[in-house]
């Protein structure tokens, strides 16, 4: 595993397809928005879908913080469509595939799971402020409260 980026820094660039097939930069929401960048290990799994449905249900409380959210796993952009719409999610799903991305923030690493070891994505939520800086890191993610957890610390520090 990498080192996770620091805190502090710019957040490392990245352009990646949505599940509409579309690019999607985190440099087009520099001086516009906040942004909520979540990796997730697959999309249609029973934590993934918690996660990402509480995110659908409070997309407002989102918007009203000037935040957009993004999730971020190595399905395809076909896999994403369908899980989108499945949960009638209502925000960018990307798709690394080649988990470039992952590498660069530090969370394509060596997991464990019913006595397997494995290379995959460690459920992880980078904080970026509208300047493009990182501004927290949330490791230890709880599916369930994933979205009001991002809230408060967006409520209380940006």
């Amino acid at each position: 595993m990498s080192a996770l980026p620091k805190v502090g820094n710019l957040a490392p660039a990245f352009t990646l397809l949505n599940q509409d097939g579309e690019k999607i930069s985190l440099k087009s929401f520099r001086g516009e928005k906040n942004v909520v960048l979540y990796f997730y290990p697959k999309a249609m799994t029973p934590g993934c879908t918690v996660q990402a449905c509480g995110i659908r249900d409070n997309k407002a409380k989102f918007s009203r913080k000037d935040t957009v959210v993004l999730g971020v796993s190595i399905d395809s952009p076909a896999r994403l469509a369908k899980f989108r719409e499945k949960e009638g999610l209502n925000f960018d799903l990307l798709s690394d595939e080649d988990h470039a991305i992952a590498d660069k923030y530090g969370v394509w690493a060596l997991k464990k799971n019913y006595g397997k070891e494995y290379m995959g994505l460690v459920r992880t939520t980078f904080i970026i402020n509208a300047d493009g800086r990182l501004v927290h890191i949330m490791d230890k993610v709880k599916t369930k409260t994933h979205h009001d957890d991002v809230l408060l610390w967006i409520k209380e520090n940006l």
